[in-house]
């Protein structure tokens, strides 16, 4: 009945106030408690909370159970002796003074936790002094090469760069082939209880977006008694605050408010929200976010049945909007392929899986024992399915998807990217810190996909202006000198193979992983492939500016209500 809404919270509490003959506090003032060790235990259990009232001796402030009260005894013992010193108060008046009371020091180890236990594992430090050193070393060393020996370093250059190229492409290119589909859904039995599911949103400058994501998560085919949803807003947008309080929200929502702090990224703000989670299962959504409805119990079923090392289920991402440009056609491409081809085969072959950033689902447990999210890694969903795998977890996929729309403004694209971009280098820095280490947690085909994932990627976005800059000399040379070495010439052959195979691969990999409806939403655009990729390689040139001046600066990407069509619900 309080789940649903039909009897208030503080007309129930209240009523067992008046049978135990005790009084009735609605609120708690903060200031009326101490942030004593262990406090946070009542953000997920509202049992008792010991407060100095001002009228009054301490008293300890109750949630009573109408459980336990059932039994004579026990409202004997609490009547016996202990009336001036027990008052009776609800679950979310203890939970709103203890995360008001604890807010300081919670934020301080929502940013600095990870650092402060594991400082191998966050990107707080940039650089490490080593990666400085060989860093400053490669670039004075190149630069002298290029002074001294032009020629041949701009050649051996090309020739790191053409193989490093081909044999990212050679991957993408067996997953494009091997890949499974996620087109067959695992149908669902309901043979176990429900256990608590704590959904966590982070939101930062979202008014305009709370009333459809209230809506979809409402749909959620999960008992309201079993849900803990926690909408992360920052104490420096009002705003959004605003929006939600005006909204009529149920007892499974819960507002939580961070302080503000720095850094202001989404993964703070995640450790912020986790501190008072209250399910055994925790899925991240985003605040465009259209899940599935049954997303959260398919999730369920596979843990059920997983073996328990693995730690997190990634939901694939679908996105709804290629129809209205060409450069959110080219977006839907590039997830249709990342999420029903590449990450579906990195699953099924257990090698370390670099999540997307939203409809994570873990395993309370060890997401914590991870260390959770990166406070200074603004790609922190990679980062994290990285480290899990490191630590001896492992991820998987699930079949039903979340919904969302892609950017079709070119400065928000740009500033997405970016981020994006950025946080891989603060990931690749951080896994290469140690790459001895590094090896023996990945292993052999684990350090593999890494490279050829985040490295070759990296080198894939910053040096595709080379490749092509390459391929045009290539040609140049061919037309204009009489005679080539078959060096020269097997290079032209790479390039050609590394841009055009670049191309086709991008689109024939996308498309064959996208239903007919989707093929024919994307139409010829992508034609528009070439282009794209070179907005990719500005924004990874871009991104590598950033790490050195603003490396945890978070570039907001805004949201809009969604106005295209989505089957996610089919």
């Amino acid at each position: 009945m309080l789940a649903d809404g039909r009897v208030r919270e503080e007309a129930y509490y209240g009523a067992l106030a008046r049978v135990l003959g005790l009084p009735f506090l609605s609120q708690i003032d903060p200031a009326t408690i101490s942030d004593r060790p262990g406090i946070d235990s009542q953000l997920k259990v509202p049992r008792m909370l010991r407060c100095h009232l001002p009228d009054r001796a301490p008293a300890i402030a109750i949630v009573p159970s109408a459980r336990e009260l059932m039994d004579p005894d026990a409202q004997i013992r609490v009547r016996a002796g202990l009336r001036e010193r027990v008052v009776v108060t609800c679950p979310s008046a203890i939970r709103k003074a203890v995360w008001d009371k604890g807010a300081d020091r919670r934020v301080d180890e929502a940013a600095n936790r990870l650092f402060d236990t594991m400082p191998q594992y966050s990107a707080r430090i940039v650089f490490s002094g080593m990666q400085g050193f060989l860093a400053g070393s490669c670039v004075a060393l190149l630069v002298i090469a290029l002074l001294l020996l032009p020629a041949l370093s701009i050649f051996t250059v090309h020739i790191v760069l053409s193989s490093l190229y081909l044999l990212a492409l050679v991957v993408r290119g067996f997953a494009a082939h091997f890949g499974p589909h996620l087109a067959r859904l695992e149908p669902l039995v309901e043979d176990h209880p429900f256990p608590v599911y704590t959904v966590l949103v982070a939101l930062y400058h979202e008014r305009a977006i709370v009333g459809q994501l209230v809506d979809r998560l409402g749909r959620l085919n999960w008992p309201r008694s079993r849900l803990d949803i926690k909408l992360i807003c920052e104490a420096s947008d009002p705003e959004t605050i605003e929006a939600l309080q005006a909204l009529d929200l149920g007892p499974e929502y819960e507002i939580v408010i961070v302080p503000d702090a720095m850094p202001r990224t989404k993964p703070k703000a995640l450790n912020y929200g986790l501190a008072g989670a209250r399910g055994r299962l925790v899925a991240i959504y985003d605040a465009e976010d259209r899940p599935h409805p049954d997303q959260l119990r398919e999730a369920w079923q596979r843990f059920r049945h997983a073996p328990s090392d693995v730690a997190c289920l990634q939901a694939p991402l679908h996105i709804s909007n290629a129809r209205q440009s060409w450069l959110s056609a080219l977006f839907a491409l590039e997830y249709a392929v990342l999420f029903r081809r590449l990450l579906p085969l990195i699953g099924h072959l257990h090698l370390p899986m670099p999540l997307g950033g939203t409809s994570n689902h873990f395993r309370i447990e060890a997401l914590r024992k991870a260390g959770a999210w990166d406070a200074y890694n603004v790609t922190e969903d990679a980062d994290l399915g990285l480290r899990l795998h490191r630590l001896g977890y492992r991820a998987e996929m699930i079949g039903r998807p979340t919904i969302e729309d892609a950017p079709t403004d070119m400065r928000v694209w740009f500033g997405q990217r970016s981020r994006w971009l950025k946080g891989w280098m603060q990931t690749w820095l951080v896994l290469m810190r140690d790459p001895a280490r590094l090896a023996r947690e990945l292993g052999p085909a684990g350090s593999l996909v890494f490279h050829v994932l985040i490295s070759g990627m990296l080198i894939s976005a910053l040096g595709h202006p080379l490749i092509i800059l390459f391929l045009t000399i290539s040609v140049c040379n061919l037309f204009v000198s009489a005679s080539t070495t078959p060096v020269e010439q097997l290079l032209f052959v790479v390039d050609g193979i590394n841009t055009a195979g670049s191309y086709m691969l991008f689109a024939i990999t996308g498309r064959r992983a996208m239903t007919r409806d989707e093929r024919r939403s994307v139409g010829f655009k992508w034609r528009a492939i070439p282009l794209y990729w070179l907005m990719i390689s500005q924004a990874a040139w871009q991104a590598l500016v950033e790490l050195h001046t603003r490396p945890f600066f978070w570039k907001k990407t805004p949201h809009v209500p969604s106005v295209a069509e989505d089957k996610s619900e089919g």
